[in-house]
């Protein structure tokens, strides 16, 4: 759902700049002052996992596919301002170094993805854990509810951006792009489902939100990296269908619209100097696993140690 410059208007591609800025800057604040010092690795492993697994797109009806989102799993890890973070570092990363993305557009991006996908995401888990009343279940009901709801609000607020633009109207972007997305996170629920499942089992302190009970050790951080490391390499045996975004764009006749970037670092995912195409897409997947990492740490490294209450 990354969109490419060209789709998206001037005017509403500066004006989503402004409210993602304002948004992350704010959610950058809440980190500084609520993440415990224990928490600042898991947010590198999870921004790792995300962006390995965005690589691995799986097929969905029509020759279309989709791929995880992961703003509903980094939110009930670590808490909405936190995945906000973790969201805004994968997106940047992607396209700033794999131009997965333009750099006009990434304010749209980063405001569908990190920002819209992660609050409907907490909002509907949230809501869904207090019906249960703080019961298991409502662990999985909302998470898996959270992670569809999450990726389908983001592909509705991608079509009003189209229709705002005057790239494609309401009428037919909203439905496509909806209809589209509301299958993508049916894969996007299963494999939150079973994250959670997973981790309720290996590391139920996660789910406690009190900084004091979680106490992982160097071990756990490495094998979280190890794992995103692990769906970089496998990234070869993703689909090759176009996502869910770029069959609407052809279906609906603008894809010829996108403009080619002004730079070009490591695209389409593709190492250069690498002749062979699976050697190379498991290069860049290893370079962006590994920078991705790197960075949300130090970001929240450095937001945390500098808040008043460190």
């Amino acid at each position: 759902m990354h969109i490419p410059d060209g789709f998206l208007s001037t005017l509403v591609s500066l004006g989503l700049w402004a409210l993602s800025l304002v948004a992350v800057g704010f959610s950058l604040r809440q980190v500084g002052r609520q993440l415990d010092q224990r928490q600042v690795p898991l947010m590198g492993v999870l921004a790792a996992a995300v962006f390995a697994g965005q690589m691995l797109n799986f097929a969905v009806a029509g020759g279309t596919s989709g791929h995880l989102l992961g703003a509903a799993l980094a939110t009930i890890l670590i808490g909405p301002w936190a995945a906000v973070v973790v969201m805004t570092t994968v997106v940047s990363i992607q396209a700033l170094v794999f131009q997965d993305g333009g750099l006009l557009s990434l304010g749209a991006n980063l405001f569908n993805m990190a920002i819209i996908g992660t609050t409907v995401a907490y909002f509907v888990y949230t809501s869904i854990r207090k019906l249960a009343a703080e019961k298991p279940w409502g662990l999985f009901v909302g998470g898996v509810a959270a992670a569809w709801a999450s990726i389908v609000a983001a592909a509705f607020a991608c079509a009003l951006e189209l229709a705002l633009s005057g790239t494609s109207p309401a009428n037919i972007a909203v439905p496509t792009m909806g209809g589209i997305h509301m299958l993508i996170g049916v894969g996007e629920a299963l494999i939150t489902f079973g994250a959670l499942a997973f981790l309720h089992t290996a590391r139920r302190d996660l789910f406690r939100h009190d900084p004091k009970a979680f106490s992982p050790g160097a071990l756990a951080y490495l094998f979280g990296l190890g794992f995103a490391l692990l769906l970089a390499i496998l990234s070869p045996i993703a689909s090759a269908s176009p996502d869910g975004l770029e069959w609407v764009a052809a279906q609906n006749g603008y894809l010829d619209a996108i403009r080619e970037p002004i730079y070009q670092l490591i695209p389409d995912y593709l190492f250069p100097g690498i002749s062979n195409r699976a050697l190379a897409t498991v290069a860049a997947g290893i370079t962006g696993t590994l920078l991705v990492f790197g960075a949300a740490v130090g970001v929240a490294y450095l937001h945390r140690t500098k808040s008043p209450n460190s």
